[in-house]
């Protein structure tokens, strides 16, 4: 990049610059939130005449930093930036490679880096009262909610498996003719002999009952 060497930050970015400004996507080595710096434009874009045909978006890998926490000097004709940014020209390439050096101070205003894995990481992944992130140092309080919450799935879980739910019983009911005294089947006459297997209505008191029924359910009266 020049004669130059920028400050190392992160090495897990997207580079969002385009002929006509730069801007970078900083993004949580663990939760993989982004922050986005400022859009910076471009003076060379203005000049007449410069870049045309060029209005796509320019986007780099994260590779392109090298290490987290190392200098990014690759050199401008070898490596994947100027295949990417083929065609800009040399004030270009030197606004980029100041707006990066800028986005990067910028964005470290919105990361921790963690002294013990050197992960960056953002606000919510940062345990600042340990000074760790939270994979290092995970906070009490959260984990103390997770584990109560976990044992109280498990105890519902136990307490399901010991309940009984079904009281009633299981068993097979079969229908015997009245007349020859055989499995009927389910039909409406039976299957051995054709006797007809429908309701039997109570002379005194006009309950229905089941085909082979000697009293009736309602009044106890015998049927014939």
């Amino acid at each position: 990049m020049g004669e130059g060497k920028l400050i190392g930050f992160s090495d897990n970015f997207a580079d969002n610059s385009t002929e006509a400004g730069f801007q970078f996507t900083f993004y949580c080595d663990i939760c993989r939130e982004g922050y986005k710096t400022r859009f910076i434009e471009s003076k060379a874009h203005k000049k007449a005449g410069l870049f045309r045909g060029l209005g796509k978006a320019i986007s780099l890998g994260a590779s392109l930093a090298g290490k987290s926490g190392t200098a990014w000097a690759l050199e401008r004709g070898t490596d994947a930036i100027s295949e990417r940014f083929r065609g800009m020209t040399p004030e270009w390439h030197k606004e980029h490679e100041a707006a990066f050096e800028l986005a990067q101070n910028e964005a470290k205003g919105h990361f921790h880096r963690c002294p013990r894995c050197k992960k960056w990481v953002c606000e919510n992944d940062w345990n600042e009262q340990e000074g760790l992130c939270v994979e290092c140092a995970p906070r009490l309080s959260v984990e103390v909610a997770a584990a109560k919450a976990e044992k109280m799935v498990a105890d519902i879980k136990e307490k399901a498996a010991g309940t009984q739910i079904f009281t009633g019983e299981i068993e097979s009911k079969q229908t015997i003719c009245p007349q020859c005294g055989q499995p009927a089947g389910e039909g409406k006459f039976c299957t051995n002999c054709g006797a007809p297997l429908g309701l039997i209505a109570c002379p005194k008191c006009g309950a229905k009952n089941p085909a082979g029924a000697r009293f009736c359910g309602e009044c106890g009266t015998k049927l014939g």
